[in-house]
């Protein structure tokens, strides 16, 4: 068994204890050092050679960003950013995502016990082990380009569109999302998030994107032309009354060590869309999602995987076209259209 090797990045002593305590307890991960700010963190870097860095965003002598930003440049690594559950916070984080960082935890406070803290951190480290660097080259955020949206329906279609995503989901929900028409069909989203975070990617997208894009609340109908993005630490599911389909959004317990997570909206999809529905399953670690969209497919729907070789982690589709879950299987510039295809 290889071990991954994680250098912690923290000006809090108390984080970089409870990271180190907590991680300790994984015989797959070693903790080879830990640095309160980036100029420590440069040199441990260069002597620890770790595989994998988890790094604060807010520290005193440099900024996570602008450390993540020199760090993708000369020496990049897979980063876990680790951030506050504030609006701030939310906001630079995605910054960070679209730099490079490759997965986000939140730091530890209420919305999470220490023991569900340590098992998402672990299963994030284990992702972003994963994860080649080399593939991931991305322009500074205001210079990304987008290829044309596809276009637009003939008419509104009665599809619902469910998709779920984990490691590398943010940028690869970008790219779908933003190609979609203004009356593509109604569109449901898990993407493996911390609480707080989920509410500034759906802002963000939806200053993209020519569809409405929001965090779902408890009820939310969904319409076409709009998505609705599961809160994080919260499951989501799909229901139908009458012609209306609306979302549920409630607690409940982990699964696959995810709260959202992307089996608990698929099977929902499957017994209320059925044969009305789409499953979409990108980037990620683990097999969240995988035996969900086998039910999707075996109620009608159609299914769609991200390739390979535009996955920063080909772990979900991998798993889904494994099970047999799967009709499409296209690189993430492709799938906007297959979904305008299909419905």
């Amino acid at each position: 068994m290889s071990v991954i090797r994680v250098l912690i990045v923290d000006d809090s002593a108390i984080v970089r204890k409870i990271f180190t305590e907590e991680l300790s307890r994984y015989p797959d991960i070693e903790v080879v050092g830990a640095a309160p700010d980036p100029f420590v963190a440069r040199d441990k870097i260069v002597a620890l050679k770790p595989d994998v860095v988890t790094l604060d965003i807010e520290m005193p002598r440099m900024d996570g960003i602008t450390f993540l930003k020199k760090l993708m440049k000369y020496y990049p690594l897979p980063v876990i950013i680790v951030s506050s559950l504030t609006t701030k916070g939310g906001k630079l984080t995605l910054e960070a995502l679209e730099i490079g960082a490759v997965e986000v935890v939140a730091k530890p406070g209420s919305s999470y016990t220490v023991g569900d803290l340590s098992e998402q951190l672990a299963q994030k480290i284990r992702a972003a082990s994963k994860v080649t660097m080399t593939r991931r080259t991305p322009a500074p955020p205001s210079q990304v380009k987008e290829s044309e949206p596809v276009r637009a329906l003939a008419q509104t279609s009665q599809k619902i569109v469910a998709i779920g995503a984990s490691t590398g989901g943010t940028e690869a929900l970008k790219s779908v999302l933003t190609k979609l028409p203004p009356n593509s069909p109604g569109i449901v989203v898990v993407q493996h998030m911390p609480a707080n975070f989920t509410t500034a990617f759906a802002d963000r997208l939806n200053g993209l994107c020519q569809i409405g894009v929001r965090e779902a609340k408890d009820g939310d109908t969904v319409t076409s032309g709009s998505a609705l993005i599961a809160p994080g630490n919260f499951h989501m599911i799909l229901r139908r009354s009458g012609a209306r389909y609306y979302v549920e959004v409630k607690n409940g317990p982990m699964v696959h060590h995810q709260r959202p997570a992307v089996d608990i909206l698929f099977r929902s999809a499957a017994r209320y869309a059925g044969t009305n529905a789409i499953g979409v399953i990108l980037t990620g670690m683990g097999a969240d999602g995988a035996a969900g969209l086998l039910e999707m497919k075996k109620a009608g729907a159609s299914t769609i995987a991200q390739d390979e070789k535009t996955c920063v982690v080909f772990g979900m589709p991998k798993e889904a076209i494994k099970l047999g879950a799967v009709d499409r299987i296209l690189p993430i510039d492709q799938i906007a259209g297959e979904i305008i295809r299909m419905a």
